[in-house]
């Protein structure tokens, strides 16, 4: 079953922020997992600041990669916890959120003790997507200042837990996933969780950037569909209507031209509140990627930069054996649902025209429906039926 939020806020000890960047030129953004999050006000409710954080593992499929601190979570070194994951558009230039979550965790006094009070140094692994151009101006990019946005979001969110207020994550075109594209759709944020049987919770957080597609052309329906839970998005088959408009649209798209590494990438997080190793964190965000590939096809391409974050919250104690198989196929589970919600989330939006530099032509045509826009039969019981928009089609899938 999920859990009461059905996102990753559901694994305690975890706190999302999103920092959404729109605007003249722009079409991207941040997320931030903050791991480190409990006691913001009253550092001394962590009796041992090493103790701060998630543990954290990390596996990284994609030919195309854009990360930072991964070596660190190579369970052969020794740094165990983490105290933030930020996700960001951008692609490299976007990794400077990450420098902006550090700062901000440092002014906090998060981080990994190295001396007296205060002397702290936060570790802030972090991953990106490409969505450069898509708002119209190559440069657009998050910096340190849309990462400490993003935390910032983040420590209201831990705090707003911790008073008993409502959680919750925002899905969509949000933070990180607000430039997404999906194969040709729109892409963005999703997320799902579950609780086994014995109270274990696993959830996952994903940006949808996939070189892939996530429907079946045969059909309209999502490649990740017949994995969601009973009642969760109750989709339905699309009807013949739709699916003429969507075979018409792709005879006249032009081919997707290949050929540059990297301008696609699905990241993300997948947690657990059972006390996992480095080496069991890096085993789950293993299976977060079989989660993937089975709602996106084809995945892990030399185009993309596929990357999972796997973390252990240590709210309970150690599995068995058997009680880590569960919580990891139940890894894989949520991965698949999260992309469901990550493509029914999303927004369409319409040519972005050129930015403020005005030398990005190509950009000025970037357009993507959503799937709700191509496919409107398919979520007629989710959002009120809409008009297509009258956006260029998406390019031709090779």
């Amino acid at each position: 079953m999920p859990g009461p939020t059905n996102s990753l806020a559901d694994v305690p000890g975890l706190a999302v922020g999103h920092e959404t960047l729109r605007g003249p030129g722009r079409l991207s953004g941040t997320t931030v997992v903050l791991a480190a999050g409990e006691g913001l006000d009253d550092p001394t409710r962590a009796a041992d600041p090493g103790s701060r954080g998630a543990i954290g593992g990390v596996d990284v499929r994609g030919g195309g990669p854009g990360t930072r601190e991964t070596d660190l979570l190579d369970p052969r070194n020794v740094v165990e916890r983490v105290h933030a994951i930020c996700l960001s558009g951008g692609s490299a230039f976007g990794l400077a959120a990450a420098d902006g979550v550090a700062r901000a965790l440092f002014a906090d006094g998060i981080g990994l003790p190295m001396g007296g009070p205060g002397e702290v140094v936060p570790i802030v692994p972090g991953a990106v997507v490409f969505d450069l151009g898509r708002g119209g101006d190559f440069a657009a990019a998050p910096d340190a200042s849309s990462g400490a946005a993003a935390y910032a979001a983040a420590a209201s969110a831990a705090r707003t837990a911790a008073s008993g207020g409502p959680t919750g994550v925002a899905q969509g075109c949000v933070g990180a996933g607000t430039g997404a594209t999906v194969g040709g759709l729109k892409g963005g944020i999703g997320t799902a969780s579950t609780v086994l049987p014995d109270g274990t919770r696993v959830a996952v957080l994903l940006v949808l950037n996939a070189l892939g597609e996530a429907v079946d052309a045969r059909d309209g329906t999502l490649w990740a569909a017949r994995h969601l839970l009973p009642g969760e998005l109750d989709l339905v088959r699309p009807d013949a209507a739709d699916l003429a408009e969507a075979a018409r649209r792709a005879a006249a798209a032009p081919p997707l031209v290949l050929g540059r590494p990297g301008t696609a990438t699905t990241i993300g997080v997948v947690a657990t509140d059972a006390t996992l190793t480095k080496a069991q964190c890096a085993k789950l965000a293993g299976l977060a990627h079989d989660g993937l590939a089975r709602g996106v096809n084809p995945v892990h391409t030399m185009f993309d930069g596929d990357t999972f974050f796997g973390l252990s919250t240590t709210r309970r104690p150690p599995p068995d054996l058997a009680g880590f198989h569960a919580i990891l196929t139940a890894a894989g589970d949520t991965a698949t649902r999260a992309v469901a919600h990550a493509v029914v989330a999303a927004t369409g939006v319409g040519p972005t025209g050129p930015g403020p530099r005005g030398d990005d032509p190509g950009a000025a045509r970037f357009a993507r429906r959503s799937y709700a826009d191509a496919f409107p039969s398919a979520v007629s019981g989710l959002h009120p039926r809409r008009r297509p928009t009258d956006d260029p089609p998406p390019q031709r899938r090779p």
